[in-house]
């Protein structure tokens, strides 16, 4: 059997595009070029490694089970042009990093930090949902990944990073701001604005009152914490986020903190990367910086609780 090293390309374009069309825009080729290489491709291994459902092109099992190598393959070969590159130049450097939409509030600053450091190194940085990042863990598509509760179902390499504790916020007038040890009991009954359904953060909550013997149901679901805390603020309901993204709110007290049982709700940050995927000099001096960093921003945000 031989296989191409360009075929796999072709296959793994045509694989994500789902359209040999466009995998052809892609690529700078024909789609007549494109669907020849793809037959030859599955003449060589005796399988259908596509299929046409409607207008859409999908893999097959056998096209799957390819692609899993194929991205291994394509990590591999990336892997060894960067270090070659790296060897003609070692303090120059292209570094993927994706992050969950949370931890923008701490990524950034220490992007910052690094790149100040590294001027050589450019940082593409991706901020998305958990959805998104377990698909680029899949597809080997980030060098690094930020992220809370890593999946257990890849083989991943993950590191903890720090404490992200969930709390829970009140506009600054609430009733029951300023009290201490506020029973689960008494918050029950409040309505509440929350992440949707899906995100990490609302799966910890869910998890949260369940465990405690609590029924939870939501009146108002955003997308985003920083639409949480405006409707917070605005008076619509209490709000569970992460104590990362209310470090302005806390200052300016418009948000007030309140001091519930089993409060706050301790999860942690995560470094990331998936097996078998090479990390360049360059990634792996940002992976040691945020490391290092971590212990700080830690100890930085752990001083808000005392706001």
């Amino acid at each position: 059997m031989h296989i191409s090293f360009r075929q796999i390309q072709i296959f793994q374009t045509v694989a994500q595009t789902e359209n040999f069309t466009r995998a052809a825009e892609l690529l700078h080729m024909t789609q007549p070029a494109i669907s020849m290489q793809v037959k030859q491709l599955e003449e060589n291994v005796g399988l259908s490694l596509f299929e046409r459902q409607g207008k859409r092109i999908v893999m097959t099992a056998a096209g799957r089970a390819m692609h899993t190598y194929a991205c291994e393959i394509s990590a591999k070969y990336q892997g060894m042009v960067e270090t070659l590159e790296e060897l003609k130049n070692v303090h120059q450097g292209y570094i993927k990093v994706s992050a969950a939409n949370t931890s923008i509030y701490f990524i950034t600053r220490m992007l910052a930090g690094f790149s100040e450091k590294n001027e050589g190194i450019t940082v593409s940085l991706n901020i998305t949902n958990r959805k998104t990042l377990v698909e680029q863990l899949q597809n080997y598509d980030a060098d690094l990944v930020v992220m809370g509760e890593p999946p257990a179902n890849l083989d991943l390499h993950s590191q903890r990073l720090m404490c992200n504790p969930l709390v829970l916020i009140a506009p600054a007038n609430h009733p029951l701001a300023g009290q201490k040890d506020i029973p689960v009991s008494a918050i029950i009954g409040e309505k509440f604005v929350v992440r949707e359904p899906g995100s990490g953060t609302r799966a910890a909550i869910e998890r949260f009152f369940a465990e405690h013997g609590h029924t939870f149901s939501s009146t108002l679901e955003m997308g985003s914490n920083e639409s949480i805390k405006y409707s917070v603020i605005a008076g619509l309901g209490l709000g569970i986020v992460s104590l990362h993204s209310i470090r302005l709110e806390l200052e300016t007290h418009s948000l007030s903190i309140l001091d519930v049982e089993n409060f706050p709700i301790q999860r942690y940050w995560h470094i990331v990367t998936r097996e078998g995927k090479w990390l360049s000099p360059a990634a792996q001096a940002f992976k040691e910086y945020v490391i290092a960093e971590a212990a700080n921003y830690s100890q930085d945000y752990q001083r808000l609780l005392l706001v």
